[in-house]
């Protein structure tokens, strides 16, 4: 889980796999970027919304306090800057970053 004042690595391409963290421009502030988990897909169905080759679900990884997918919709493929795949401070927390959830694997759209 991430905490505040951690710096990370986040790549352009390569695979979105569900349960992986991303880097998003908020859909309503442009040039602010967000750390969310991708928690749907191309081809998932979440919420009733069966999500289009270009659109993503975005959420964070505590409910009660984010603004994510539920409050502004799905991400844009253009809306991603990056996946995000390595902490690198505070040197005691240095590491890959991986998905936290388990999901069923049903492709790996890339960026």
């Amino acid at each position: 889980m991430l905490q505040p004042g951690d710096f990370l690595i986040a790549v352009r391409s390569g695979p979105i796999r569900r349960g992986a963290l991303g880097v998003v421009e908020h859909p309503d502030r442009a040039g602010y970027e967000m750390v969310k988990r991708f928690a749907g897909v191309p081809g998932d169905s979440i919420e009733g919304l069966m999500l289009s080759a270009d659109q993503f679900w975005m959420v964070g990884d505590d409910p009660e306090a984010s603004t994510d997918s539920r409050a502004f919709g799905t991400v844009s493929r253009d809306g991603i800057r990056g996946v995000v795949l390595f902490r690198y401070w505070p040197p005691s927390r240095m590491g890959p970053v991986g998905r936290s959830f388990s999901t069923r694997h049903r492709g790996s759209p890339s960026l």
